[in-house]
């Protein structure tokens, strides 16, 4: 059985917004969305995998020490709308009570994670607003050097193609392991996704209609297997995915694939 720490898909609703006066206004409710939800529960629906399902923000604010840790436990990530910055940052850097106290520098993410993955941990990227490079750049990984351990190619600019009437996946090859069993030509329309280019080294196994856009695509980086899925495993994008009869199955035997290295 293999743990699974999957990282973003959550979201917050603020509102909405009551002007009550001239000078005054009011949020009437919070509520707080995993989106992530679908995705656990396929990938548990096995029984083969425990996911632990974690925001981004989360993430952000983990303590010294606390990201090794997962590291050690964990056999598979995934990061799904988790901006770079979530990995550069930490809260504490804008604490002005901390400021002058100390030097204010904390373990790097973004090397824990290249580094883990190259000993033995795999990866799944997926898409998203705020993945690959993401909307007006904000996902911002192809600046990082979790570029080195993607099995894409992300733009220098946004990424982001969406269309209403959505766009379909497309196999690219006849019977690679990870998508076997699956039928992606009778995958629903998915609503958008993050534009990148095919790697050097890594095999593109499925292609957004007859574009060389990559849907799936995978490689190897040292001793780790990593997947890399360019649309959103939720909605918006996702929303006519997560109804497929085949989704759990997708992401099951791409998760068996890179646990099987």
């Amino acid at each position: 059985m293999a743990n699974i720490y999957y990282v973003g898909d959550w979201a917050i609703m603020m509102g909405p917004i009551f002007a009550e006066s001239p000078f005054n206004y009011e949020y009437k409710g919070t509520e707080i969305f995993n989106y992530g939800t679908w995705l656990v529960e396929a990938l548990e629906s096995s029984g083969e995998h425990t996911v632990t399902s974690v925001p981004a923000w989360d993430f952000y604010r983990l303590a010294p020490g606390e990201f090794d840790r997962i590291l050690d436990e964990y056999d598979l990530l995934i990061f799904s709308d988790v901006e770079a910055r979530n990995f550069q940052l930490h809260p504490s850097f804008f604490d002005r009570s901390k400021f002058g106290s100390k030097p204010l520098t904390f373990p790097d993410r973004v090397r824990l994670t290249v580094e883990a993955i190259h000993r033995g941990t795999h990866a799944l990227f997926l898409g998203g607003w705020l993945s690959f490079n993401g909307e007006c750049g904000k996902g911002g990984w192809g600046r990082t050097r979790l570029a080195e351990v993607l099995p894409v190619t992300c733009l220098d600019f946004e990424d982001l193609r969406e269309s209403t009437e959505g766009y379909r996946m497309v196999p690219t090859t006849g019977d690679h392991p990870a998508l076997r069993g699956i039928d992606l030509h009778a995958s629903p329309p998915i609503l958008g996704y993050n534009i990148t280019r095919p790697r050097p080294g890594c095999e593109v196994l499925a292609t957004w209609g007859d574009s060389p856009d990559p849907a799936i695509a995978v490689g190897q980086f040292g001793s780790g297997r990593v997947a890399a899925y360019t649309s959103d495993p939720a909605p918006h994008w996702g929303c006519n995915l997560v109804s497929w009869d085949q989704y759990p199955a997708l992401w099951q035997q791409l998760v068996r694939w890179l646990l099987a290295s």
